[in-house]
């Protein structure tokens, strides 16, 4: 078993002790978190180990898993990468581009490995479909949340834009193109809702949407490709594909045809894939675990969590502009 240690203590630190200590994979050891007060209460309640430094707790460990806030995940990840640890940091992987192609550097030189919590690739409903998205041309997502003053300090495109954004580079395998986006503040000092228009060289767009002031919650993507549309639902966790093949001979008396101009025929088919049940941290978690043990890639690399961010930072440049 690897043992961990995690670097802070709020609401998602919580959830990543409590999975790390339910884990077979991992031997939580213990953490730290620069709140006395609140270290010190989640440590009684929980019955943790509480480290007084973070060094004290990078030197007990194997793996360090940085739940602390954005700004602090590049001293956070080169401390632990210098003294032989393995990272899990959570997203956005830093607070700058630059910062996150340090980390990769540092990471690859002490052969160190690096995983991103870019949870939504553990989402069931996602990993039921993701093998039958193939060379999408144009996707659609829409992120949106109830006003949370937790993450408003960090652009929405940050706070949960991002998602999305990791979620399509990881199916259109082309470089990008062109970044247009907007942008509106309204009760946050940085944007609280954005749009974004992606183009890829190999022709994909890919349309944007994000909110974190909204009436409700949405987390749904739409992926069009030849003969293809793809659904979804990663709140619900819901999948659904519909595919148009040429039209058999015999075509069932209820089947649903469609003609175009030229008088070709396509029969539609619904599938909605099975979508089993799980626990995406747990599961990120301990992918990561694997990737250690058998000196594996990372199912989301520090290559790619750096990616997404040059991304996203494109995005956010856009609102200056």
């Amino acid at each position: 078993m690897l043992k961990a240690g995690v670097l802070g203590a709020g609401h998602l630190g919580k959830i990543h002790l409590r999975l790390l200590e339910q884990s077979e994979k991992y031997e939580l050891i213990g953490f730290y978190d620069p709140f006395t007060k609140n270290a010190e209460k989640v440590a009684a309640e929980f019955g943790y180990t509480l480290f007084d430094s973070v060094e004290s707790l990078i030197a007990a460990v194997d793996m360090i898993d940085i739940v602390t806030p954005t700004l602090s995940h590049f001293d956070c990840a080169k401390q632990a990468i210098e003294n032989g640890c393995h990272i899990f940091i959570e997203k956005p992987i830093t607070k700058t581009v630059l910062e996150a192609e340090a980390i990769r550097t540092l990471a690859s030189q002490k052969h160190i490995r690096g995983q991103v919590g870019h949870v939504e690739r553990f989402n069931p409903a996602f990993t039921a479909v993701k093998d039958m998205i193939d060379a999408p041309m144009f996707i659609e997502t829409h992120r949106l949340a109830e006003f949370n003053p937790r993450g408003t300090d960090v652009p929405v495109v940050l706070d949960l834009m991002i998602h999305d954004i990791d979620i399509i580079l990881s199916v259109v395998h082309s470089p990008v193109k062109n970044v247009h986006a907007s942008g509106v503040s309204v009760i946050s000092e940085t944007p609280d809702i954005a749009n974004a228009r992606i183009e890829f060289e190999n022709g994909c767009v890919a349309n944007l949407t994000a909110s974190r002031i909204s009436m409700k919650n949405m987390r749904k993507s739409r992926f069009f490709q030849k003969d293809a549309y793809i659904s979804v639902d990663f709140l619900e966790k819901t999948s659904e594909v519909v595919k148009m093949k040429d039209v058999p001979e015999k075509p069932d008396e209820f089947a649903m045809i469609l003609q175009n101009a030229e008088g070709v025929k396509k029969q539609i088919y619904f599938d909605n894939p099975e979508v089993t049940a799980n626990n995406a941290i747990l599961d990120e978690l301990e992918s990561f675990a694997d990737a250690i043990n058998n000196d594996t890639t990372p199912i989301v690399s520090l290559s790619q969590g750096t990616e997404a961010l040059r991304v996203a930072q494109q995005i956010i440049d856009c609102f200056d502009n």
